[in-house]
């Protein structure tokens, strides 16, 4: 496992301008309120995050995204059980 997720070490400085994008991203739908692309948009800026913080040992960085990314899957778990 440590081995494939080290291959993707060399596209770190694309997944964070992709991480950059994703989060501009989110940005404007909380603000237009385009409940649920918050959720959706939000989970893969927290993969890549946890992802990034993993490879250079940044705890605290990989335990808060951890963290959004349990409430982001918990909003869209509901979201899709109760509905909108």
């Amino acid at each position: 496992m440590t081995a494939f997720l080290m291959s993707f070490a060399r596209y770190e400085q694309h997944l964070k301008w992709l991480a950059l994008v994703l989060g501009i991203l989110s940005t404007i739908a909380i603000v237009q309120n385009w409940y649920p692309y918050t959720m959706f948009i939000s989970v893969p800026f927290c993969l890549i995050w946890i992802y990034c913080a993993w490879l250079h040992t940044e705890r605290q960085l990989k335990y808060i995204n951890i963290i959004f990314l349990i409430l982001y899957a918990y909003g869209i778990t509901k979201y899709f059980l109760v509905g909108a």
